[in-house]
């Protein structure tokens, strides 16, 4: 397949071959995941660490879960617990782990660029699992498999990515590969949530629901990060879902086969009505959840044959 990446740190640097290898090689993997055998070798007797400042429930578990399924040897960082907690540098720390001679790193990270300092004193392939308000690619791999299954295709299609896009790392992944794929991206939301420039990135920018959700193929609601926001930058959630918050109204706009995504956790009844969210007939987000083991089972995948590739160029042998 046509990857050529050693690490996985954001969309920007992949090319439409890249995404589609990893789409490709993740459907298979999710057929496989339907199956009674979900289980494979690909990364037998490699070792992978996952390294997570920040808290996660579903991408900790899914990279945990797509290791394991591929035969890797897994190991889960308490970071909470860690010497960096101790005054270690984050550059010690990939020091030490280095040493470890590890295969796979993936890495969750509050601050945006950690996950590429660390990818510079590593030999080993990194993923990002989230780097502060930057990237979080394989949540976006994630949404684009699914828009493809669903869709037939991930092209010349009416995207709407609402709510909080100026905190979202998950928004700016997704507009970045989704504009890649000539789809056409628009942003909504309030004014305060919207980045400043964001209309010169390609995309059209609404604070409208209404007008933003008009003949929308996929629907991609986001969740308020509160955690994130250090001002008043809505009234109040009771307002905020009065104006924004995905109902059955405002879906109306959208084409009557549009599809519904949320990449979690959900706050029902501030960015979306619950019987939307649990719609089977509109809304893909457990889909979204089983795509993530097998996006991230593909992405290992691919970056562990490279890594042999490199290793073998060099002469290494790790026993």
């Amino acid at each position: 397949m046509a990857f050529s990446q050693r690490h996985l740190l954001g969309i920007e640097p992949l090319s439409q071959s890249d995404i589609t290898a990893i789409l490709d090689l993740a459907d298979q993997y999710a057929e496989k995941g339907r199956g009674t055998v979900k289980h494979g070798d690909a990364l037998a007797g490699l070792t992978q660490i996952n390294m997570f400042f920040e808290n996660s429930t579903r991408t900790q578990a899914s990279f945990e879960l797509a290791g394991k399924r591929l035969g890797a040897d897994v190991m889960n960082m308490a970071m909470q617990t860690s010497s960096v907690k101790k005054g270690e540098t984050l550059i010690d720390t990939a020091l030490t782990l280095n040493a470890m001679h590890p295969d796979l790193l993936v890495v969750r990270h509050p601050h945006s660029g950690a996950v590429n300092l660390l990818a510079e004193k590593v030999n080993c392939a990194v993923l990002n699992a989230g780097d502060g308000k930057h990237e979080h690619p394989t949540q976006a791999l994630l949404d684009a498999l699914t828009i493809r299954r669903a869709k037939g295709r991930l092209h010349r299609l009416n995207i709407a990515i609402c709510g909080d896009i100026s905190h979202s790392r998950v928004a700016r992944s997704n507009l970045i590969l989704l504009g890649k794929m000539e789809n056409r991206v628009k942003l909504v939301g309030p004014s305060t949530l919207m980045p400043s420039g964001a209309a010169e990135w390609g995309v059209e920018v609404y604070d409208d629901m209404v007008e933003g959700l008009k003949d929308a193929d996929v629907v991609m609601m986001l969740r308020l990060q509160r955690e994130r926001m250090d001002g008043g930058f809505i009234p109040s959630e009771r307002e905020y879902y009065h104006r924004y918050g995905l109902d059955a109204e405002k879906l109306s706009h959208a084409k009557d086969d549009a599809i519904v995504m949320h990449p979690g956790p959900m706050n029902r009844g501030v960015e979306i009505d619950g019987t939307i969210a649990d719609d089977i007939n509109r809304s893909v987000i457990q889909e979204q959840v089983e795509m993530g083991v097998a996006v991230r089972m593909a992405a290992m995948d691919l970056l562990a044959r490279n890594l042999m590739v490199r290793r073998a160029d060099k002469g290494e042998v790790y026993v």
